[in-house]
């Protein structure tokens, strides 16, 4: 498992000479960066496989006897391999433009010949950390189920199916205004996803997003949550807290799951979002919130409203704009893309010479129910592909259950199991609804979100 320094950007040296080591990382320390170094190419393979690092900083030259770079260009081609989103900047003494145009097609990122002038050396690394940063933002979001493309320098979701394209149509007319969204379809169609890509190209891009899961909040910490509570509000309030309206100033406040927001709670939030105004729990000071809501659930909130569980004048205020996400079994034109896609994202993160599908496992993946939507097809992928003993994924590498598989003796299974198993049946007979197989399993609805997040449904 790789570990990270979240506080301070990481820098990894890698050069055979210590008197240029230590210059460097004098220089480096310096202005802030925390510094690791390495003396051979293969000190640093093992350094990036057990650590993330922010830049590497490399020679191309290794070995004393040799001036042509060929070790540090070997290196290069083996990095991409490993971690092809690390910005990479080589240095060597020996500089030429023919070596600094094949460490460039090789994957370097930039290139600076010795002795180097400090300024210089600064500003790349410091251009490079953005670079990477934005790099792997994109990829974290890549990885959350349905992004992503880049089509004229903006984010397009894996959706060719002629049902995606208003959904598609809608994110861009929105996306750039203040509006408020609500997005709705069953768990697993990527309503987050759609919840980051409308932040992603809005105007508030550069300000936080806070997420908040109001499905797993008590009804006893909601207010502090939302707002922030002052020490001595309560019992259990040692110091003052910042809510998530505070955290999110600027930005973008994403509720999921809020069609479990309790009624008594529902005026509190209403009154933000009509006036933009609050209070810390245990203070008398009014704060004035500058967000966008975005918000999201799989619950029919007409239906909430008109049970007397959720407010219309809330409901008006949050669905300014409503996007609907249909499920994966109304748009399998998408499933052989979305597979292809997981499949080339978990071969390379467990290293696996994986290349496609056998003709027969493409046949399960399109003929299968896909209750769990893309999030079930995901994590089928990744299981698939950490079964799987060929080049090829082959059906037995799914997993995918069969109606006689699904209908399994009760006694033969775990409790464990038997619950898990129990819910997923009830999820499927009632169409993904959380509302209504919640009432079938006599269970409200935060304690089956509970057990949805615990079994990974």
């Amino acid at each position: 498992m790789k570990i990270q320094d979240s506080d301070t950007h990481q820098i990894l040296i890698a050069d055979d000479q210590p008197d240029v080591l230590e210059a460097l990382r004098l220089l480096l320390k310096a202005e802030g960066y925390k510094i690791e170094t390495a003396t051979a190419p293969a000190a640093v393979i093992n350094a990036i496989e057990d650590r993330d690092f922010d830049v590497l900083l490399m020679d191309l030259n290794y070995a004393r006897d040799t001036t042509s770079g060929q070790e540090g260009l070997d290196l290069l081609s083996q990095l991409q391999k490993l971690d092809d989103t690390l910005p990479v900047v080589v240095m060597t003494a020996w500089g030429s433009v023919d070596v600094a145009v094949e460490a460039m097609r090789r994957g370097a990122r930039d290139f600076i010949q010795k002795p180097w002038d400090n300024a210089r050396l600064l500003a790349i690394i410091r251009t490079q950390i953005e670079l990477g940063q934005a790099l792997r933002q994109g990829q974290r979001l890549e990885a959350e189920n349905l992004i992503l493309r880049n089509e004229g320098g903006r984010p397009k979701l894996i959706a060719e199916s002629p049902i995606m394209q208003p959904v598609l149509q809608i994110v861009s007319r929105v996306a750039s205004s203040d509006a408020n969204v609500l997005i709705t379809g069953e768990n697993g169609t990527g309503k987050g996803v759609i919840a980051q890509m409308l932040h992603s190209i809005s105007g508030r891009a550069q300000k936080p997003m806070v997420t908040v899961n109001v499905g797993g909040l008590s009804e006893g910490v909601f207010e502090s949550e939302l707002f922030g509570h002052v020490k001595g509000a309560f019992t259990d309030a040692k110091a003052d807290r910042v809510g998530r309206f505070e955290l999110a100033e600027g930005g973008t406040l994403f509720l999921d799951e809020i069609a479990n927001l309790p009624i008594k709670h529902q005026p509190k939030l209403l009154r933000v979002l009509e006036t933009g105004e609050f209070e810390r729990v245990g203070s008398s000071k009014t704060r004035r919130s500058n967000v966008r809501i975005l918000s999201a659930t799989n619950a029919d909130l007409v239906e909430e409203v008109a049970a007397g569980r959720f407010r219309q004048d809330l409901l008006f205020r949050l669905n300014t704009v409503e996007i609907h996400l249909p499920p994966l079994r109304d748009r399998r034109e998408d499933i052989s893309l979305l597979a292809s896609h997981f499949l080339r994202q978990h071969a390379k993160r467990y290293r696996k010479s994986i290349n496609g599908f056998d003709p027969a496992t493409m046949q399960a993946l399109l003929k299968h129910g896909w209750p769990g939507n893309v999030r079930e097809l995901d994590h089928a992928i990744e299981r698939s592909v950490l079964m799987a003993v060929g080049d090829k994924l082959a059906p037995s590498d799914l997993g995918l259950q069969s109606g006689r598989e699904a209908s399994r003796r009760l006694e033969d299974m775990s409790l464990e199991e038997v619950e898990g198993f129990l819910i997923q049946k009830t999820l499927a007979q009632c169409d993904g609804n959380v509302s209504r197989a919640a009432e079938k399993l006599g269970l409200s609805r935060s304690a089956l979100y509970r057990r949805l997040q615990r079994f990974g449904l």
